[in-house]
């Protein structure tokens, strides 16, 4: 028998029982498309974590309160640590010798732009910092210039937008110069920023930059922030760390021999991080998915036993005719592959679809993971052996005698 006759043979046993093939080939779709919708989405999250991580320098350490990914509950002492304040970030200015561009990083408010009679949408971020936070951030200014020094130290109201807020409001316009409306005050745009896209749906160019000693003025002091250190060199990385953690248990006063009530964390540490997350996210796509395709390839064998059971009097035929067991083995190992294989493709189109509707939701680019598409179809070739081998023996083992007497 040929490939073509097998083909047709197997595809007239599924439509002779269409629900039945319809359930069966509904399991493994389902299986195969978990597998491939969880290493997709994975694999899309993965590349943009990639792309993204320019936002934050390689060389730029961040300091915070907590870790920026936790991986679980995390641990309940994070909650009780003490705040990082601007009033840190100035410390630590003054102490570092070895790390340079110390940023506060703090967003004050989420709110609407106004100029004139445009205003944006209420979810513009105010962020305060220093002269700094552009060169930590990867931002290049278009036009006007950076906060100075004196800015900084007299809380002048300055400020930079993102190039999403210069759309906005001065399409037709050159905006240095001009005047905007901030929650009620008054701010003279002295910059704006070169576009950023976005990460994760969050826009990077939908913000504006204040000094954050004019932010504490207008919103207040007491609050939780980041700072970001910049090492002089790639190769000082680790010396700057040393350097920053010494100088933060200082200022923080935590005494010799106890951990540290602060994270230090730097491009490495999150990639570390976030792989750790990614592993358990294709772990746990990988055993739903395998438990499912288990119950299909039980399935997939019910399916080809009643199909040997209703084929018998065929079966019979063949071998009075000549059909030797191996003939009748393959083909009915055949038909199984070819069932389990429908299900696997179908269940790839899905689960590739469905994993880059990640892709679309978080703006970022589409990923087909060749590795999980190859793994899916030979996968569901094994499926199709291992679970076909049994009703082919059975069949092949037939007697021809009773067999033509079956009815």
């Amino acid at each position: 028998m040929n490939i073509k006759e097998v083909f047709k043979q197997a595809f007239d046993s599924l439509w002779s029982n269409k629900l039945r093939s319809s359930l069966t080939l509904l399991a493994l779709v389902v299986g195969v498309f978990a597998v491939i919708v969880s290493t997709t989405a994975v694999a899309v999250l993965d590349n943009f974590f990639q792309n993204t991580m320019s936002v934050m320098g390689g060389d730029v350490i961040n300091v915070s309160k907590s870790p920026t990914v936790m991986i679980g509950r995390g641990d309940r002492s994070n909650r009780n640590r003490q705040d990082i304040t601007f009033e840190t970030a100035e410390r630590m200015q003054d102490l570092l010798q070895l790390a340079e561009n110390v940023s506060p990083d703090e967003t004050f408010d989420r709110t609407s732009i106004i100029r004139g009679d445009e205003e944006t949408e209420p979810t513009v971020r105010v962020v305060g910092s220093n002269q700094h936070y552009l060169s930590n951030n990867a931002y290049e200014l278009v036009e006007g210039r950076n906060f100075s020094s004196e800015d900084i130290q007299y809380g002048r109201p300055f400020v930079i937008i993102g190039s999403n807020i210069r759309g906005k409001l001065f399409q037709t316009e050159y905006p240095l110069g001009k005047s905007i409306r901030i929650a009620g005050q008054q701010y003279q745009i002295i910059g704006t920023l070169e576009e950023k896209g976005s990460i994760f749906g969050q826009s990077l160019d939908e913000f504006v930059l204040v000094p954050y000693t004019t932010a504490l003025r207008v919103y207040g002091g007491n609050r939780n922030i980041d700072i970001q250190v910049r090492a002089p060199a790639m190769d000082f990385i680790e010396a700057t760390i040393d350097e920053v953690t010494g100088v933060l248990r200082v200022i923080r006063k935590v005494a010799p021999g106890l951990e540290n009530d602060f994270e230090i964390e730097t491009n490495d540490s999150l990639a570390g991080t976030f792989d750790q997350f990614t592993f358990i996210l294709y772990v746990v796509g990988f055993v739903i998915g395998g438990i499912t395709l288990f119950g299909a390839g039980i399935g997939v064998m019910n399916i080809m036993l009643v199909s040997v059971t209703e084929r018998t009097r065929e079966i019979g035929i063949r071998k009075a005719v000549g059909a030797t067991k191996k003939a009748i083995v393959s083909q009915f190992l055949a038909e199984t592959i070819f069932i389990c294989q429908i299900g696997g493709l179908l269940g790839i189109l899905f689960g590739l679809l469905g994993g880059n509707a990640m892709a679309v939701w978080i703006e970022a680019d589409p990923v087909i993971p060749i590795w999980a598409v190859l793994f899916g179809f030979f996968g569901m070739f094994v499926i199709g052996v291992t679970f076909g081998v049994y009703p082919a023996y059975k069949a092949a083992q037939l007697d021809p005698i009773e067999s033509l007497r079956y009815e």
